[in-house]
């Protein structure tokens, strides 16, 4: 059977069927369009993320999950990351960069995040998700419009140009009071940083609490005009 290729015209017919009609439509529909080994989900593991793990595990048991590991995510983090494995029937694997820390120093120099953080992102986020998803068709992400003006024209479905397959986003038009309702209404385990004033958690390194009245993505790469690392753009 010939591969099929995805015009504009059939992306963005999808994107308007399924707006407005939730998450777990966008996910049925996605795993309908895509057989097991074809899609995998992106999951960062906060709480848009362990939201849709809880729901795709549902719609699609034993569905692909990946995680970058970039070797400074938060203790925190990690315990996360095996609660969803412990509570949830997926295949989570984790994604590792190409340098250890150690190796990364030595090329590039010490604390590379605090002189170059996009070298830094494309070191250890970037070029790892480009090399998982040279092995797909599709991907889900938990992008929400309501993140920030640069996700701000995010659809439910949409072409990623930058690496060249189909984007899933099945949150792109909740807000943050719909995940927190999700998650607290089905016992959804989540970060515990993100009831210290994490509400974007990345990196230990670039990453810090939010002050009241800032932007949510404000402890993001504080102190650069970064507020991306790279994954979305």
């Amino acid at each position: 059977m010939a591969e099929k290729r995805w015009s504009p015209e059939e992306i963005a017919a999808a994107a308007r069927s399924l707006e407005g009609q939730g998450p777990v439509a966008a996910l049925r529909w996605a795993y309908e369009q895509f057989a097991p080994e074809e899609i995998a989900f992106a999951c960062s593991f906060g709480a848009e993320d362990v939201a849709l793990a809880h729901m795709i595990s549902r719609v699609a048991p034993g569905a692909q999950v990946f995680y970058l590991d970039t070797d400074f995510l938060f203790p925190e983090t990690y315990r996360t990351i095996e609660a969803v494995r412990a509570a949830y029937p997926l295949r989570i694997r984790r994604v590792s960069p190409a340098l250890t820390p150690r190796e990364q120093a030595e090329r590039y120099g010490d604390e590379l995040w605090s002189r170059d953080p996009d070298l830094c992102c494309s070191l250890r986020k970037v070029e790892p998700l480009r090399e998982v998803l040279r092995g797909l068709k599709a991907w889900i992400t938990g992008i929400r419009r309501a993140q920030s003006p640069t996700r701000a024209g995010a659809q439910v479905v949409e072409w990623d140009r930058k690496f060249g397959l189909v984007k899933v986003n099945p949150l792109v038009d909740w807000k943050d009071a719909d995940v927190w309702k999700y998650i607290l209404e089905h016992n959804v385990p989540y970060n515990p940083l993100h009831d210290r004033g994490y509400p974007s958690i990345g990196c230990t390194h670039c990453t810090r609490p939010v002050r009241p009245g800032e932007d949510p993505r404000a402890g993001r790469w504080s102190g650069f005009a970064k507020t991306e690392c790279g994954l979305h753009q």
